[in-house]
């Protein structure tokens, strides 16, 4: 090689070691430090800034662990028992330190939401933050720490309860995007009950006379109308009281045709006053026994006008008192009663009761003649009535009052027995924030709804109010003017499902 040709190389090698001489020579405190976890700067007045760009490891306290140098902050979201709050671990080269060496805040970052800053008090060994973590623990965190003049900072995202979907993917889910706003509520209380009979309408039959069942002419379970014959019965007392009343009878017409006689001989001056009077008193006691008789066969429910022949004076028919439903017999041919004895149980089903049960909190809000809607958990049958009874005491056992409908059955379509649910509708309410009923979803024990910011569905836990069944008032959780998923919203669920996203903090 030529000297013209190694000149060049020559010089190109004395450019590099000089300025090889010149980095290494450089002021090493003015010039950046980078390594894979930080990138830190130092100003002026040598205040150090750092920023974590990677991951925090996991801390002896099960938290998250951001370290910088020496310094170790271990964040972690305490809630055993409590409302969730930040607790704070310090360590210094991996050895805990004393909570007061450091002053942290925290600043929280939302979806839709301002940012909110969290200062901390020492407490036992560890820093507490001054306000509740509210769910989902989802949020932008940036982290300060000052210790000894120095200021440390790292950034964290961490991510809960959160699902991107683009609005086209969420229209073809049929997941519909409503505004959480004022409302006017009719809340309505759903109440368990049954059909029972009405007991107002219900009748005990008796004999009320002793005596023999010769028929049977109906039973259980059969329809019957007033006057109706239900049995037969012989019976030597209704015997007895028919002759004495026939007796009676004769006795009563022998004594008119008397006093016609001799009110008529008297008239004509043919027999003395006396006779006449006496005619008149044997009458008037004639009449009194007559009228006693028949008084003891009404009594009976027996008609006194009506014919008997000798033979069938202890014939007895037992009739149907109302119109109703045979519900009970305790009755056979050949069978002696006694007059008390209870031989049949009818009841009028034309209208009936429903008994439904209801907690003591909701009593504040039924009312004596409230409307109230009634369905049949077995089939569609749905009808109307009022409210006509609220027991004033409490069930020791089941804790629970009794309210009773009075339902129109004069179809039939309630059979006694039959479950039903009731509604009653209380006055209306205008709350300041509600969403639909449908938008709710029940996660880790929690009702929330999924809000909509940009292009994440992200939940909400909420605290409700009164509802009318389509409705729900929220007290806490979103603000009036937020949007959220309404309609087919147990996707978004199903696929948080399918993220797997802890609740590990």
């Amino acid at each position: 090689m030529s000297k013209a040709q190694l000149n060049p190389i020559i010089i190109v090698i004395l450019i590099g070691v000089i300025l090889g001489g010149l980095i290494l020579g450089w002021d090493k405190d003015i010039s950046p430090v980078i390594d894979s976890d930080t990138i830190e700067t130092v100003i002026p007045n040598g205040i150090s800034e750092e920023r974590i760009l990677s991951a925090p490891s996991k801390g002896p306290k099960g938290g998250s662990l951001f370290t910088t140098k020496d310094l170790s902050v271990e964040v972690t979201i305490f809630e055993e028992g409590i409302s969730p709050y930040f607790r704070l671990y310090l360590y210094e080269n991996s050895k805990q330190i004393m909570p007061a060496k450091v002053n942290v805040e925290i600043t929280l970052t939302r979806l839709g939401a301002p940012a909110k800053i969290f200062r901390f008090v020492p407490e036992k060994d560890y820093l507490v933050g001054n306000q509740v973590v509210k769910e989902p623990h989802s949020f932008e965190m940036a982290i300060t720490a000052k210790r000894n003049g120095e200021i440390f900072y790292w950034n964290h995202d961490q991510i809960e309860g959160r699902i991107e979907m683009p609005d086209t993917a969420a229209q073809r889910h049929g997941i519909k995007i409503m505004t959480a706003g004022p409302e006017v509520i009719k809340p309505t209380i759903k109440l368990p009950g049954e059909i029972i009979f009405n007991h107002h309408t219900i009748v005990q039959v008796v004999p009320r006379m002793p005596g023999v069942v010769t028929s049977v002419a109906r039973h259980v379970g059969q329809q019957v109308k007033k006057s109706e014959v239900l049995a037969v019965i012989e019976s030597p007392m209704l015997a007895e009281l028919r002759s004495q009343y026939l007796i009676a009878q004769k006795r009563f017409h022998l004594a008119q045709k008397t006093f016609k006689r001799e009110k008529q001989l008297w008239e004509e001056k043919i027999t003395a006053k006396q006779d006449f009077l006496t005619a008149q008193e044997m009458l008037g006691e004639a009449d009194t026994i007559f009228n006693l008789a028949a008084v003891k066969l009404r009594a009976l429910g027996v008609n006194p006008k009506s014919n008997h022949s000798g033979k069938d004076l202890a014939r007895f028919e037992i009739l149907a008192p109302i119109s109703g439903l045979i519900i009970s017999k305790e009755i056979a041919q050949g069978k002696t009663l006694k007059q008390d004895q209870e031989i049949f149980t009818i009841a009028d089903v034309s209208t009936v009761w429903t008994a439904l049960t209801a907690y003591p909190k909701d009593l504040n809000v039924i009312k004596i003649g409230q409307k109230v809607l009634v369905n049949a958990t077995a089939f569609n049958v749905e009808g109307e009535g009022e409210i006509t009874y609220i027991s004033t005491l409490i069930g020791e056992r089941t804790r629970t009052a009794t309210v009773r409908v009075e339902l129109d059955n004069k179809d039939e379509k309630w059979r006694p027995g039959m479950f039903v649910n009731a509604e009653l509708a209380t006055e209306e309410t205008q709350v300041p924030v509600s969403v639909s009923m449908d938008s709710i979803q029940t996660i880790r024990n929690l009702s929330v709804v999924f809000g909509r910011y940009g292009e994440y569905f992200e939940m909400r836990p909420l605290e409700l109010g009164r509802d009318d069944g389509k409705t729900v008032e929220v007290l806490k959780g979103i603000s009036a003017g937020e949007k959220y998923a309404a309609g087919n919203s147990f996707i978004l669920k199903a696929e948080l499902g399918k993220d797997g996203t802890s609740h590990d903090h």
